[in-house]
């Protein structure tokens, strides 16, 4: 009943969530159950790609939840993501001990490289998994708030807004470059072992890491949708649509912008978190704002607005890539580019669109002479 209810007449939602829960629960049963040689068995390396997709689809629906629904087009939410990343790292980087190359128990191997005599006092709490999840939360959500209630207090917005989001990760990213910081420099942090005492190298542990990915977006699907149908939800769209009239209203337009951008931070930060023990490495080239913009395509293609689009699309692109990097690995950034701007050209509502707009896009397919 709790779900019908807040799935009311999302019927995208729904098969989404559905799909979600199916592959959860048949991915595992591939992997663990089916013996390798049978043609229904999946691969680990397949698992942790999957839960790649999950992860980058987290974030995705984090940035649509800003942009879809509040019209702040965020183009530094990979800080966030990386934050997050950079947490769970510094926890799994703890968890090394003297397994490490050089052999020291408490500092870390590219810290007794650089000569450091001991833990930096940020380091600190890292070796307990309770505190590295509060971490991983914390540290997005005060960073979104801090430039939040700057930025919205002063009324920033548009453009302008957009350009300091992508500063913001930017000058993050520089940073996180100097070895002096203490977060692993140019290289990042990698060579992790476990976590929470499995091995990460066990196809059990993937597994599991990869069904925390399904049930994560799941979760973080069902939070948003709730956000959006109540109240405050219907605000913000108000926001995203007449933001002088909403406010002229008595509403209080900075708060309400500000902790559902916080929100959605804290949802890349959850992201981040999940994607590096599944791919086994953060580094500051996550902080790209690059990367940034390639969420926000993977929204556009999706279907802005909708949450499950930001879904479809960032698992859409992500396969796209991996899939062009093998079949045409000398042309794959052009095949890649031509998806994007085809999609502009041809998809205004993303991939989504079609199934709600499908009379109107085949009609604006002939005017633009696009005829089998």
């Amino acid at each position: 009943m709790f779900f019908r209810s807040i799935l009311n007449k999302d019927r995208g939602g729904t098969i989404t969530l559905s799909v979600l829960f199916f592959i959860a629960v048949i991915v595992p049963f591939c992997n663990l159950v089916i013996p390798n040689h049978h043609p229904l068995h999946i691969d680990t390396f397949t698992v942790s790609l999957l839960g790649k997709y999950l992860s980058y689809a987290l974030l995705a629906l984090a940035v649509d939840l800003v942009w879809g629904y509040l019209g702040i087009l965020s183009l530094g939410h990979g800080a966030f993501f990386a934050l997050g990343g950079y947490a769970m790292g510094m926890y799994l980087m703890r968890q090394i001990g003297d397994r490490g190359v050089y052999g020291d128990p408490v500092l870390t191997d590219f810290m007794v490289f650089l000569n450091w005599q001991s833990l930096p006092w940020f380091w600190h709490g890292f070796d307990q998994f309770w505190f590295a999840c509060l971490m991983v939360i914390l540290i997005p959500g005060a960073l979104a708030y801090l430039f939040g209630r700057l930025a919205f207090r002063s009324r920033v917005s548009g453009v302008y807004l957009s350009i300091m989001t992508q500063a913001l990760t930017y000058a993050l990213m520089l940073a996180f470059f100097r070895n002096e910081m203490g977060f692993g420099g140019n290289n990042g942090l990698t060579d992790f072992k476990e976590i929470l005492g499995f091995s990460l190298q066990n196809d059990t542990t993937k597994v599991m890491l990869f069904v925390c990915s399904a049930v994560a977006l799941i979760i973080a699907y069902i939070g948003c949708k709730t956000v959006i149908n109540s109240r405050l939800g219907r605000v913000a769209v108000a926001i995203r649509d007449t933001e002088l009239r909403t406010r002229f209203m008595g509403y209080d337009v900075d708060n309400i912008k500000l902790w559902i951008f916080v929100l959605s931070a804290v949802i890349a930060g959850i992201a981040g978190a999940l994607y590096v023990p599944q791919v086994g490495i953060i580094n500051p080239g996550e902080f790209s704002p690059l990367n940034s913009i390639e969420v926000v395509v993977w929204v556009a293609l999706g279907g802005r607005a909708t949450l499950f689009g930001a879904i479809i699309g960032a698992v859409i692109i992500n396969y796209a890539k991996s899939w062009f990097t093998v079949a045409l690995p000398e042309v794959w950034l052009f095949a890649l580019g031509s998806l994007f701007v085809l999609s502009t050209l041809y998809l205004p509502h993303g991939v989504t669109g079609l199934f709600n707009h499908s009379p109107k896009i085949v009609k604006g397919w002939l005017k633009r002479g696009f005829k089998t």
